[in-house]
């Protein structure tokens, strides 16, 4: 496993991290127990894994508590990633649908203290805004609270977690140029680029880690998918049509023969593309067992895609119609 500087901050975080989402939601086509989300946590960290990133909201807290219960005494050794932001006490959890958001300073006391008692820890690495807004990112009330909390000693650093779907691009954009702000995390894929591209090249010049999501564009890239798929209205993926997955399936043809002439398979190819991006600190893909945390381990080798096969996704990339992006509603 290969290691990265997270930005700004200096937290040494591996290429390769936990996204801690599945083990606490049936987002995804599996219910995973919390035995088996227990072996997975320790897999991870056997195989070199040490950034763990996760949110309040994953289960209401199921996913926190279950990382704080497995990494007791092990604090030094690994790095914690967790968001807050959404009001969850009351509501279902369903797929993308957004629930209440408060981000102001009594709301970020609460949410924080809550999230430091179910990780069994008394500070986290990096704290992040789960799925801020335009207004959000520009209220200087909020960072000032963060700040405050980084004074405090309760957080080492923070991020800006855009979402829920693709795109909001200027949220990504104004969040880098606020001074705290180490990392952004955003879906990014071989398949789906932008506004990814725009974001990674402005986190180099800012000195911002950028975290990656959805690698895998859904099972497409890991061959979970295809044309065959039967989704779950409930699972995180039925937003991904068939008319999409149709034509995301040509797409993964054209990248085979770059793959090939490589030595790999297209997961390979997909996950060594995004590390081959300079400004990306860690790579979060979606597993839903020990087995597939084994495989992506091994994919952080050091060996990335060179400039010439990198121009060909590019120019492929390009290319490909553009397609809808996500961003917080301007009025007039």
């Amino acid at each position: 496993m290969k290691y990265r500087t997270l930005g700004k901050s200096g937290i040494k975080v591996s290429e390769i991290g936990f996204g801690a989402w599945t083990i606490a939601l049936a987002w995804w086509g599996k219910k995973i127990e919390e035995d088996e989300a227990k072996r997975m946590l320790k897999k991870a960290y056997d195989v070199g894994i040490n950034f763990f990133e996760t949110a309040d909201m994953y289960g209401k807290g199921k996913s926190e508590r279950l990382i704080g219960e497995v990494f007791k005494g092990m604090r030094n050794e690994i790095v914690i990633s967790t968001k807050y932001g959404y009001d969850f006490q009351n509501v279902e959890q369903i797929g993308h649908k957004e629930l209440p958001q408060k981000f102001d300073p009594r709301f970020t006391d609460m949410a924080l203290r809550n999230s430091l008692t179910r990780l069994q820890t008394d500070y986290i690495d990096v704290y992040g805004l789960h799925n801020p807004k335009l207004q959000h990112i520009r209220d200087d009330t909020i960072f000032d609270t963060l700040d405050k909390k980084i004074a405090e000693g309760s957080i080492k650093t923070y991020q800006a977690a855009l979402g829920p779907a693709i795109g909001w691009t200027q949220e990504g954009l104004e969040a880098m140029n606020r001074k705290n702000v180490s990392a952004v995390q955003t879906v990014y894929n071989i398949l789906e680029q932008t506004p990814g591209n725009e974001l990674i090249e402005f986190a180099e010049q800012k000195n911002v880690g950028v975290l990656i999501r959805v690698p895998d564009a859904s099972g497409i890239l890991t061959g979970k998918v295809d044309e065959n798929t039967k989704i779950d209205e409930k699972d995180h993926r039925s937003v991904r049509k068939g008319e999409w997955i149709r034509a995301s399936l040509k797409k993964v043809e054209r990248l085979r023969p770059i793959a090939e002439r490589n030595g790999l398979n297209i997961t390979e190819l997909a996950i060594k593309f995004i590390l081959s991006k300079k400004s990306v600190s860690s790579v979060l893909p979606t597993v839903v067992n020990v087995a597939e945390i084994e495989s992506f381990a091994t994919m952080s080798d050091g060996n990335y895609i060179n400039a010439s096969d990198m121009k060909e996704i590019a120019d492929l990339y390009e290319s490909w119609p553009p397609y809808e992006l996500k961003a917080t509603p301007q009025t007039a």
